[in-house]
């Protein structure tokens, strides 16, 4: 992924280029803060080894992305035809935005 600045422009740029999920080794905690505001999923591998078995290009399909976000539960993504288990890394509360789209349209929603 090659980011983490914990500058807002490190989250804004993958928004405007239509990014909506990005599943990582690791996160640092500032950067993936401003992700879940920007409305972006901070997902982490449940096994990090699994990361080195993703190639670029490969197809993926998400299942119950929405539910998992909203259960807490753990997430599962086939990736080249094999499934790989992530872990959301949100708190209850950043759950919530991530479920209203970003932190303006949650702030917007308590008005």
């Amino acid at each position: 992924y090659g980011q983490g600045s914990s500058r807002e422009h490190a989250a804004i740029c993958p928004m405007y280029l239509g990014v909506r999920v990005v599943a990582v080794k690791s996160f640092e905690r500032i950067h993936s803060g401003n992700l879940i505001n920007f409305g972006i999923v901070p997902l982490i591998f449940t096994n990090s080894e699994d990361y080195d078995k993703i190639e670029e290009g490969m197809d993926f399909q998400i299942k119950n992305l929405l539910g998992s976000v909203k259960s807490g539960e753990p997430v599962s993504m086939v990736i080249g035809g094999t499934e790989y288990i992530f872990d959301v890394f949100a708190s209850k509360r950043q759950r919530l935005i991530l479920l209203e789209g970003g932190l303006l349209n949650y702030t917007k929603k308590l008005i």
